[in-house]
């Protein structure tokens, strides 16, 4: 069951000074609030919705069937999230997925990506042996690669511009993680901050299978087709390490679905202290004198904080809780400016009997019948977007399925089977109508598509659940239905992240921080930015008392 926590009493006194206020019990927030209580910090976790978790959430949707209704497979928690937290006391587990990746084709073949490297390779195999040998070397390549940005996710972005010392003491910092570094390795990292994904597995594979693979792990909730520049910039984010056991690539199946993790982090959170209000909407942050003073309410109680931290997007955040007197209209331009304009969507489906795909070899096991992502080729991708960033739905989806009960048999009543269904290239602005006119639409696109490789799937829906790009902005809270807070291109990362100057988690107001995905290194459930923002209040905390005692 989802977690639902309160606060008891209907306001609270103004002489009461919490050291910090949250806003949002995403999984960003209550990442930021532990380690926050873990220093001492007396902290206010404030969320609008009735339960914690934000979009890393299960929840029902028919009698007694519970999907992962956002978010819904664990990739990149971070390790040492899972390990400062104790998160498996408080009940969170992961079960590998193994493969972590199928894509059926029309004619009833399948390729696989297995954790095991080398099966994979006898598995492309089946398609190109030149493909099968590009593939182990260049796994190894990616791996290296990835392994040099790994430091950068659990720390701040580079000061970029710092005067002085402080520049110098930037640029070391910096400069030790890459000392290692070959030129060509450094070649490499340009290419694949500035290439396209197209382009690279063009370069470096010749079947056509073999490419679609690839393809199915990145770009998701991206803009852009994968021949647009930046693209190929997900090949090394999904190698970072993730899971309790480090592993690079690792992508998991949560028991109890993503809420489990969410309640995890709620559970060592409320072990810590901190203090969780649900159904409590913040209004506007209250900013005097150029420093945050606490947070006001919808219903107008004003609770005092010497630190506000923000888990709402940057949008969400400086152009609708912070009123535009008490910030830089550059500033407000520049947030403004972030590409948002989310390209995904869900359809979450409750099925009398489990989908059938055709593709499927005879005698698989459960847990490897639970992943299937549909889609054609790089052309067809690059054609879905081309459409949809005009306006229109595409006619033929990009759709990634997850049979979850294959998994975890606590979602669903025995008989009944739960199918999340990620749908990517959907446009957040449409070109005719509205979403809510367009819903049973989107729903019956993605069903057609299924049905082309598990034809049995239409006559067993007894339950559906359409999330649009306008939902995923209603109800989860996403400024133009983006999942990760702002796209996850060149100009929008490290040091750019959520704008050019306001890296660190700091912003113009004094006393407060982003911590959630709009900030560095971005979105999915990593955990990342709350453990980041955190340590960024205790540093400035440190360093404003230690220059207090100083003065003294």
């Amino acid at each position: 069951m989802q977690c639902r926590v309160s606060v008891e009493g209907l306001r609270i006194s103004s002489s009461h000074i919490y050291d910090a206020v949250v806003i949002g019990a995403g999984h960003n927030g209550l990442t930021a609030a532990a380690y926050l209580a873990e220093a001492g910090f007396s902290t206010l976790v404030l969320e609008r919705r009735e339960i914690v978790g934000g979009c890393c959430v299960t929840e029902e949707i028919a009698p007694g069937c519970r999907a992962s209704t956002a978010s819904y497979i664990a990739s990149m928690l971070r390790p040492e999230v899972i390990r400062d937290l104790e998160l498996g006391s408080f009940g969170l587990r992961m079960v590998p997925c193994d493969p972590f990746l199928q894509v059926p084709f029309p004619d009833g073949q399948i390729i696989r990506w297995w954790a095991d490297r080398n099966r994979t390779a006898e598995e492309i195999k089946k398609y190109s042996q030149r493909d099968a040998k590009t593939f182990l070397r260049v796994d190894d390549q990616l791996k290296k690669l990835a392994r040099y940005l790994q430091p950068f996710f659990l720390e701040s972005p580079p000061l970029v511009g710092a005067p002085g010392i402080v520049g110098l003491l930037e640029l070391l910092r910096v400069g030790r993680r890459f000392r290692r570094v070959s030129g060509e390795e450094i070649g490499q990292f340009v290419s694949f901050l500035t290439g396209s994904l197209g382009e690279f597995l063009d370069r470096h594979y010749e079947s056509e299978q073999v490419k679609t693979m690839f393809l199915a792990n990145n770009v998701y909730g991206k803009h852009g087709g994968p021949y647009q520049p930046g693209t190929s910039l997900g090949l090394l984010f999904h190698l970072l390490s993730g899971g309790e056991h480090e592993l690079q690539g690792f992508n998991g199946h949560v028991i109890g679905g993503m809420g489990a993790i969410s309640n995890a982090l709620a559970g060592a959170a409320k072990k810590r202290g901190v203090e969780i209000r649900t159904s409590a909407s913040v209004g506007r942050i209250d900013v005097r004198n150029g420093r945050a003073q606490g947070v006001i309410l919808e219903g107008g109680t004003e609770i005092k904080a010497h630190v506000v931290l923000s888990n709402a997007d940057p949008k969400r955040t400086f152009l609708g809780l912070v009123d535009s007197n008490d910030l830089p209209e550059e500033f407000r331009e520049k947030i403004r400016g972030i590409k948002m304009a989310g390209p995904c969507a869900k359809v979450n489906i409750v099925l009398g009997q489990e989908p059938q795909f055709r593709a499927t070899p005879p005698g698989t096991p459960p847990q490897q019948r639970s992943l299937f992502t549909l889609v054609g080729s790089l052309e067809f991708a690059e054609r879905c977007y081309d459409i949809a960033k005009f306006g229109h739905i595409p006619e033929e989806l990009w759709v990634d399925c997850v049979v979850a009960s294959n998994v975890d048999e606590t979602l669903a009543p025995r008989g009944k089977h739960i199918m999340t269904c990620f749908v990517q290239y959907v446009p957040y602005r449409l070109a005719e109508g509205s979403w809510d006119q367009n819903r049973e639409l989107l729903s019956n696109r993605v069903v057609k598509k299924i049905a082309e490789f598990a034809p049995n799937v239409p006559g067993a829906i007894i339950a559906t659940q359409v999330i649009t790009p306008l939902d995923l902005e209603r109800k989860y809270g996403l400024t133009e239905g983006n999942i990760f807070h702002g796209d996850l291109n060149l100009e929008q990362l490290f040091f750019m992240r959520p704008v050019p100057g306001w890296a660190q988690y700091r912003t113009p107001v004094d006393g407060l921080y982003l911590c959630g995905a709009g900030a560095h290194p971005g979105g999915g459930v990593t955990g990342a930015p709350g453990h980041n923002a955190a340590k960024q209040v205790l540093r400035d905390y440190r360093g404003r008392k230690h220059k207090h005692e100083s003065k003294s």
